[in-house]
């Protein structure tokens, strides 16, 4: 079977907060995944369903797939670039605060 897929990189989500929007989608069909991505009240759902928008018209308009035989095959997270700061901390020291990235795929494919 044809795999579609589309990706957005770095994204200021930290992966961890991510993963936890995307257990919910895969596996799903794209209509219902993309019901579940409108209503859950997060800033990973919302830039997920950008990204699962993205590959379902990467699937129909490139490669002829029809959009109501599609599903999520895959979604996952990976961590993308840390941003390095430091916050003033007593007697002269500093501490790090690390704003980590993620890239979120998504692959969707037809079902049989």
């Amino acid at each position: 079977m044809m795999e579609v897929k589309a990706t957005a990189k770095t994204l200021r989500i930290p992966p961890r907060k991510a993963r936890l929007v995307l257990d919910l989608v895969r596996g799903k069909d794209v209509e219902e995944a993309k019901a579940i991505l409108k209503y859950t009240s997060n800033f990973a759902a919302d830039a997920s369903l950008k990204v699962l928008n993205s590959a379902i018209a990467n699937a129909v308009n490139n490669n002829g797939m029809d959009e109501e035989n599609l599903y999520v095959k895959a979604c996952y997270a990976n961590e993308g670039i840390v941003l390095k700061r430091f916050m003033p901390r007593a007697k002269g020291s500093a501490s790090a605060i690390h704003k980590r990235t993620s890239h979120i795929t998504f692959v969707v494919s037809e079902r049989d």
